[in-house]
Formats: structure tokens, sequence, C-alpha cells
């Protein structure tokens, strides 16, 4: 979905606050609207809000993915700010009603500028016991929480450890708890159409999504536009769900349990004028792939073999044939690598997706690559690890392994995007990179990033970087007898690359393979002298790449610098925002380019006192900024499979500057 915005850009802070309880949704930041309810009207109290947490939380077969991005799509629709973070089980379908089962989607959306998916929910709808009882412990006193009687029997609380209920035994009372048979109201709307009880109840989260729809009217249009679309081969399933639907959002309109709405205005102020669209991480990247490969004039050659959390990309570029997109599938990570490398000598945008153990088995190909010289794309969504590790779960410990993972001195740039919507402009970075340079580019982005979401302005046309390359046509060099040869390792003297030659190319031919090259002839040369350098220039060619400049957030002069990369910067941004209102002053950087660093970096560095690092791994950046800029940095980690929380940053940042 779309929307169109028509203000001027504001940035406003983060609306929770460090360290004070998140009050119920109906307490939070509320004034009464000018529709609010009338004493014997029979009207609803309808309360304005500036911001909302909700999680949508069940067995992973209960379509909380499903129901959290109708949701979202939605209020994308309507205009607000939002983030989002899935919580997907590690296991393809793990037992009902047990706790590695429970799947999990929040979102946070606003009237203004947000950064994170936010802390702590305000909303929790828990389909069933393990529900409750996995995400109770993230919920503040006095938010909601809706749930699903019908699944709190004796079995289902028994297989999470509930000896009593506890809608019965007070452990609830500090919250405000919406007791909803969720189950038994959709089989009941849905009595009409001959259905049996099974197939009724997989409706239950459309019931859902229609209560929370009516509680903070959202737009309903696109979800039923949406369900007849989903099941149009099954014209009775699909309006079932828009029944269950329907019926969730009458419930809300007329049971006495929920008294109050809730209105989340636009985000108006919060973006530049454009038309936006809500879009993840992987589809933006997916986006930003074909995109470079149209700014370079060259096919787009994806090899590539699923894995979680980078399998979307693949499955989104197979629909785009008509934009000159190939994709391969391939048997194993290597044959991936190899026919995107094999692409790549071809005259196309070679492109590989993995995660870090993928990456594990594509080093020797990276290295060919390298030692080839030829344009390549890494794209490695990181996950837990190490091994099989955390699937389903984020990480950025794979960044060492995308710097040295490969034998002999192969240097690869590394850039990595920080938002979902900014995983389009890394991957037209990682192109431009790539064409320009010869070279394998590794982008480094994650599952919070790949599965999350936020708005995101489409470009205009004229907005994108020009990318086109210049394939060599002929000869370019002459012999001292006269004759004009091709030198396939004659180089650019400004950007130390190769000329690209296609095969077939008349009078281009010249060898490939992992055998070291001769400079300039290409030909094999075991030469001690020119294999020193060949390395040397490899480096000095990485080593040249010209990146941005780091800039620096710094309002009120601070000693203090937070120096992040990837994912973590809307947790930091927001830390930071926290930190300054409170008259905390702290300066922020954030990287995007890793290898080479941007060149005021070690200035920058020399500026600060000290240099926090916060990253989801145990310090892998600051190893790097140690032994590159000898800083003494500081880091602070985290490796739970979940990303950074703003508050517990924040708390962090200002013991760290008062130490």
């Amino acid at each position: 979905m779309t929307s169109q915005v028509s203000s001027p850009a504001e940035h406003a802070d983060e609306a929770d606050d460090a360290g004070k309880r998140v009050p119920a949704v109906g307490e939070q930041h509320v004034s009464l609207s000018g529709s609010e309810g009338r004493e014997g009207t029979g009207e609803k109290e309808i309360r304005r809000l500036d911001r909302v947490i909700i999680r949508f939380a069940g067995d992973s077969g209960d379509g909380m993915q499903l129901t959290g991005d109708r949701f979202t799509s939605e209020t994308a629709s309507f205009g607000n700010d939002l983030s989002t973070l899935p919580n997907f089980p590690a296991e393809i379908r793990a037992p009902a009603g047990t706790l590695p089962g429970v799947s999990s989607f929040q979102l946070h959306f606003a009237d203004h500028d947000i950064l994170t998916p936010g802390d702590a929910p305000n909303v929790l709808v828990a389909m069933n016991p393990a529900a409750l009882k996995a995400n109770i412990g993230d919920v503040p006193r006095g938010a909601e929480i809706i749930v699903n009687t019908d699944e709190f029997t004796k079995r289902p609380m028994a297989k999470v450890g509930y000896l009593t209920s506890p809608l019965e035994d007070g452990s609830l009372d500090g919250y405000q708890v919406h007791p909803v048979p969720l189950t038994t109201l959709t089989i009941e709307a849905l009595k009409d159409f001959g259905l049996s009880r099974k197939e009724a109840e997989r409706s239950k989260n459309m019931f859902a999504l229609g209560l929370l729809s009516w509680m903070y009217n959202r737009p309903t249009e696109g979800t039923e536009r949406f369900l007849r679309s989903k099941f149009a081969k099954k014209p009775q399933i699909a309006e079932a769900n828009v029944t269950a639907f329907r019926a969730g959002w009458n419930f809300g309109e007329t049971t006495e349990d929920f008294a109050v709405s809730y209105e989340v205005a636009p985000a108006d102020s919060a973006f530049p004028t454009g038309t936006y669209r809500n879009i993840s991480g992987n589809l933006a990247l997916s986006y930003g792939l074909i995109a470079a490969s149209h700014q370079a004039e060259v096919p787009l050659y994806l090899g590539s073999y699923p894995i979680t959390p980078a399998s979307d990309i693949l499955h989104e570029l197979s629909r785009h044939k008509n934009f000159g997109v190939r994709t391969f599938q391939a048997e194993d990570e290597i044959a991936a690598i190899g026919a995107a490398l094999g692409a790549s000598f071809g005259g196309s945008l070679g492109v590989t997706t993995t995660s870090g153990p993928g990456v594990a088995l594509k080093s020797e190909t990276i290295g060919l690559a390298v030692s080839l010289e030829l344009p390549l794309l890494v794209v490695a969504i990181q996950r837990g690890g190490p091994s099989t590790g955390l699937p389903t779960k984020t990480e950025q410990a794979d960044l060492l392994q995308a710097m040295y993972g490969r034998n002999g001195e192969a240097p690869v740039p590394v850039i990595a995007p920080r938002t979902p919507a900014d995983c389009f402009d890394a991957a037209l970075e990682a192109a431009r990179i790539a064409l320009t340079y010869r070279t394998p580019v590794f982008l480094l982005s994650d599952g919070y990033l790949a599965n999350g979401s936020e708005p995101w302005r489409i470009p205009e046309t004229e907005e994108l970087p020009d990318l086109r390359v210049r394939f060599a046509t002929g000869p370019n060099h002459q012999l001292a007898d006269g004759t004009e040869v091709f030198w396939p390792y004659k180089r650019d003297p400004q950007t130390l690359a190769r000329p690209w030659a296609v095969p077939g190319t008349p009078g281009l031919e010249h060898r490939i393979g992992g055998i070291e090259k001769q400079d300039g002839t290409g030909n094999i040369s075991y030469d001690p002298a020119n294999h020193d350098l060949m390395v040397r220039t490899r480096q000095a060619k990485i080593d040249g790449i010209q990146v941005p400049d780091v800039t620096v957030d710094d309002p009120d002069g601070a000693r203090t610098l937070v120096l992040g990369w990837g994912s973590t910067y809307g947790p930091i941004t927001a830390a930071v925002r926290r930190l300054r209102r409170g008259g905390t002053p702290i300066a922020q950087a954030h990287l995007r380019h890793i290898n080479p660093f941007p060149r005021n970096l070690g200035e920058i560095l020399a500026r600060y006192d000290k240099v926090v690092v916060p990253e989801m791994n145990l310090g892998q950046l600051a190893t790097l900024l140690r032994a590159r800029y000898l800083v003494d940095a500081h880091s602070y980690n985290q490796v739970n499979g979940m990303p950074f929380k703003a508050e517990q940053l924040a708390t962090a940042l200002k013991e760290a500057i008062h130490v």
C-alpha cells in the first residue's frame, strides 16, 4: 500500500521515556478527542494517543504473522510512522501450545517519527496460555491484555506449567485484562458457512484482527480486499475470513468490556514529501538490487540456496523476470555462488544471498572472486550462531567472518544497512562499489532488518545513481613491437580496477582461475615478487574505495561518543534521544562502510574521551577499531537473539558516561 505525504520533515523524540512505567494505553499521552463518548448517547469514548505498541502472540499455526502484517499494512496506509518486530519460532512446526512454538508480532506506530518496535507492549493479544506465559514478562503493569479464554483449559495450561488459571488466581490483577472467547465467537459467527469446527477455528486470528482494528480505528477495506484476493480460489474461505474480521470489529463496537477506542493520528510531520509504502528489509533489498541492475544497464543474476532469514530475497527476485532478473535456486551454497560468479564473468551483476553458515561454505569462491577481480554481491542476512544456531533470531556476529573469513590476503568491502528501508540504498551502494572497483562486496543485513518493516519513500528514477559500466571492447595495451593486445589486468589508474571483458568479444580472450595472475597480462605466475605486488595492489584497491565521511550528531559538545553499525541504529538513536531529554550530553555516529572505514573516522574517534560501541555480538567492531585506531573502545554487547531495547541502552550509556 502507498500513501501520499506532503508535509515538511521533522524528527520527534521517541515517546517512551526511560525508567518510567509504561502506562496502560488508555492513560498514555491521552487527550480526549472531540468525538469522546457522551453519557446517555450510547456512543463509546474515543481517546487520542500519540503512539501505541501492540504484540500479537499465539501458536505458530495461529496466523500471528499474517495478523500483524495486515494490521501493519492498514496502519501504513493510514499514514502513521511504524516499526515492526516479527518473532518466529525456530522449529517449522513446534508442538502446539508449547513455549518454543510461540510466534509473535510486535508493532509500534505513532503520529511522529519513531525508530524502534518499542521496548514493551501496551497491548498483548494472547491466543493461548503459552503465548501469555512467553510474553507476560515484557508487559508493563497497567497494560491491556486480551486473552482467548477458550484455550485456558486444564491441559493447555498444564503444558506450560500453569497449576492454576492466571485468569482467576490474581496474578494478572495489575493489568487491564479483557477475557474474550475468541474461538467460540468465531465459530458462532461462521455457523452458516457449513465449515467444520477446525476450519472455522482457523479464522480466529481474523476475529482478533477485527477487534484490534476497531480499538485503534484502523482502515478495513484493504484487509477485506487482501482476504478475497488471497483466497480467490476458495471463495467460501475468503468470505468466512471476511465475516470473522467483521465480527471482531462488531464485537468491539457492541461489547461493554471495551468501553474505549483509540485514535493515533497520521505522522504527517515525520516524513518528507513523497509517496510512501510499508516495506520490509528483505523486500527493500530486493528492490535495491533490481534498481542497481537497471541503473547499471546490466542483467541481474541471483544464484542462491534457501536459508533463513535470506530466502525472501530469492522468492521476491524470482517474480521479476520482466526486469531482466534471472534467479537460480542451486543444490547447495557452493553451487549458488559459483553460478553467480560465472554470471559476473559473463557480464551480469552477480548476486548470491545467504546467512552465516552459507558464508562459510562460500568462502573459497569469494576468494576466487577477489583473485579474478569481478563484481559480485554477497548478501549475508545475519542470524544467531555458531553453526545452525538460532535460525529465526537476529545477531551481528558475522562481521569478522565477512572481513577475514577467507584464506590468504583476500580483502572485501563490507557495508551494512541501518534500517529496513535503508536496505534499498545499501544495495545500490554495494552495487556501485562492486561495479566500479571490480570486487566482491559484502552487504551485511540481519534478521531484525530483514523481517522488520517501516515506511519507505519511493524514490524518483532521477534520484537513483548512475551505475553504468564500460565493458572492454578492444585492445588496451601496446607491446614493444607495436602490436596491440588485450591485458586483462591492466588497471584504471584512479580505481585500480581491471577491465571487464565479456566472453565472446573478439580479441579479448583471457585466462580465469584461482592460480595467481601476472600483473597486466593475466598469465599464470608463481613469481614471488609478482605475488607480493598483486596482493598489495588488491589491498590498495580496497583501501582506495571512495566512501562518504561519517557524520557525527553532537549538538552539545559531548565527551562521549556512541558508535554503532547496522541494525543497532534505531535503538541507539532512541537511547540517545532519551539521554538528551534528561540533560545528558552524548554524541552519536553510525557506520555504513566498515571496510574501508570512512577516512575521517580516526579523527572523529580522537575527539572524544570515551567511545562506546553497542553490538549484537561480543565486540567485533570494537576489536577492529582498537586494532586500527588504537582507541579504547568500550563494548556493550548482547547476544540473546533479540534487538537492543532503547531503555536498556540508555541506562548502559548513562553508566558508561559517569564511570
